[in-house]
């Protein structure tokens, strides 16, 4: 039903609002434009500019691209470092053993990129064709009509203090409603988040799954240096009951982008993402990359992973989802950016022709229709049993996954995916890890690493990261699970501190990286995760 009406609310009036400038939701809007540029189209970026809040790899498919804009060579798009070599490893503690590479993390004819840069150049595109962009402004509400349809979004309410109270400097959100409504918010979206719940979105599919992804960025040697060059590994620093592995790309410039990704159906309470990473870059293989270098940025998010059978309903009256929000990404191939931008496209062409006819009703059913006609339906399709084959473990999840991309065997069959909430066990089940102490030449601290991404959020403000009950971290997760937030936050967001003999969960929300970590691995389903106020988080320049 309608929310309360707001009286103090300014409104503006679009065809179509789109919450989130990544791939998807510009893709999506710049469609959108090409195929009927007389509907008024808005796009709503929580980040302080477009792509202040993305992170990826990032090797670049563009097939997606080649799409949407066939002369983006002409156009000054930034690929420009081709991927010449692919290298594949497993690695044990001390060793690494070059494996073949499988077939979908070939990356001949990609492009290692910044994806934050991308996007900017994107943004542009979209904005030449009209489209009206509006960076630091976060859809913190979605707003419905009298008759339960999603009819646009609010912007979060600027200067409310910590205790909730208006301070001088208030000013309301904005009403921005619109004909439809795209969430392309990224991963576990905070307001999509909501819309699965009301319309039921999960009713016929499993839950989504995801993994945690920490990146750095590196400024190395230029003896060290091999442009175009990917490398990937499996096996160490992790056990075989957890999936994951890593990523060097060798960017233009002397960079290299490396990153560590775990999945985050992790069962060991005492496992650290952030220091998996860490030590990761101490294995002989991986440091002579390194050394001799300087650290220039970091950062984290999490990756939505469960793939075909996590796909919720796509469509509810008054809008869709696309891109990671709607969880588009191929796995094995470490990919989702050119799905994104698929999904947004589809969607592009179907709002355009759904809106052209009144009588076609509040709920764009034509879009996943046309998505199971499209090349992203039928690529998430094939691959949809080779992340959940590794719930089995690592040497069987690699055997299941192999017959598949070298022997080509798949079989009807379709595996279940679980939630990662569920997953861990028990503090008194499991072992500690020793992680050694950062180097602060090679490894580093959580607290170091958030200043290199740049994160600000205003002090005063509401914690945007809400407890249900907050007794749960103290009374129930410490003692169960050995409080877990501890060490999955990769920006040291969480503490348990003790005082006078009473133990105290803290909340340092102004370290917080946006990655969503908390909201999906909490054991409890305890934490919320909202958007702050307008501009807040990481400042990503290059990631």
């Amino acid at each position: 039903m309608s929310q309360t009406a707001r009286t103090d609310r300014e409104s503006m009036e679009y065809d179509v609002v789109i919450v989130g400038a990544g791939p998807a939701g510009l893709a999506c809007a710049i469609r959108l434009k090409q195929q009927a540029p007389e509907l008024s189209v808005c796009i709503l970026e929580k980040g302080a500019q477009v792509g202040a809040h993305l992170l990826s790899g990032a090797s670049l498919e563009p097939r997606a691209l080649n799409e949407l804009i066939p002369d983006w060579k002409e156009k000054g798009a930034p690929l420009t470092t081709k991927v010449t070599k692919d290298k594949f490893l497993f690695l044990t503690k001390t060793r690494a053993f070059a494996l073949p590479v499988p077939p979908p993390m070939k990356n001949h004819g990609n492009y290692i990129v910044s994806l934050g840069v991308f996007a900017r150049w994107l943004a542009e595109q979209a904005e030449a064709l009209g489209v009206e962009i509006y960076p630091g402004f976060a859809a913190a509400e979605v707003l419905y009509d009298d008759s339960g349809k999603v009819c646009g979004v609010a912007t979060g309410d600027m200067g409310v203090g910590k205790d909730g109270q208006k301070t001088e400097h208030f000013q309301p959100g904005m009403e921005l409603r619109a004909r439809q409504t795209v969430f392309a918010e990224g991963c576990h979206g905070s307001l999509t988040k909501t819309l699965i719940r009301k319309f039921n979105l999960k009713r016929n599919s499993d839950p989504q799954t995801y993994a945690l992804g920490v990146k750095e960025i590196w400024e190395i040697r230029p003896e060290q240096h091999q442009e175009g060059l990917i490398v990937h590994t499996v096996g160490w620093p992790l056990d075989n009951r957890t999936y994951g592995g890593s990523f060097i790309y060798h960017a233009a410039n002397n960079q290299l982008y490396i990153g560590f990704v775990t999945g985050l159906d992790y069962e060991n309470p005492y496992l650290s993402p952030f220091s998996e990473m860490q030590r990761f870059k101490l294995h002989p293989a991986i440091r002579r990359h390194l050394e001799g270098g300087r650290r220039v940025a970091y950062g984290a998010r999490a990756l939505v992973e469960g793939g075909f059978q996590s796909l919720p309903a796509l469509t509810f009256p008054g809008g869709l989802l696309i891109g990671d929000t709607a969880g588009f990404l191929n796995v094995p191939k470490i990919k989702g950016n050119h799905m994104a931008m698929k999904s947004g496209m589809v969607a592009g062409d179907s709002l355009a022709a759904h809106l052209s006819d009144e009588k076609n009703g509040a709920e764009c059913l034509s879009y996943p229709e046309n998505l199971k006609k499209s090349w992203l339906w039928a690529e998430l399709h094939r691959v949809r049993n080779i992340r959940p084959g590794f719930h089995w473990g690592f040497w069987l999840g690699m055997l299941h996954a192999g017959l598949q991309t070298f022997g080509g065997w798949l079989l009807p069959y379709t595996l279940k995916n679980h939630a990662d909430h569920a997953s861990l066990k028990k503090a008194a089940q499991s072992r500690p890890i020793a992680y050694p102490k950062p180097d602060g030449v090679l490894t580093f601290d959580r607290l170091s690493s958030v200043h290199l991404s740049n994160t600000m959020h205003e002090e005063n403000q509401p914690c945007h990261l809400r407890l249900r009950d907050p007794h749960i971290p103290i009374a129930q997760n410490l003692p169960l699970y050995a409080e877990p937030a501890q060490r999955y936050c990769p920006a040291g967001v969480y503490e348990v501190v003790e005082e006078q003999g009473v133990k105290r969960f803290i909340i340092n929300a102004q370290n917080c990286v946006h990655c969503k970590t908390c909201d999906i691995k909490d054991p409890a389903q305890n934490i919320d995760w909202v958007v702050p106020q307008g501009g807040g988080g990481p400042n990503y320049t290059q990631m």
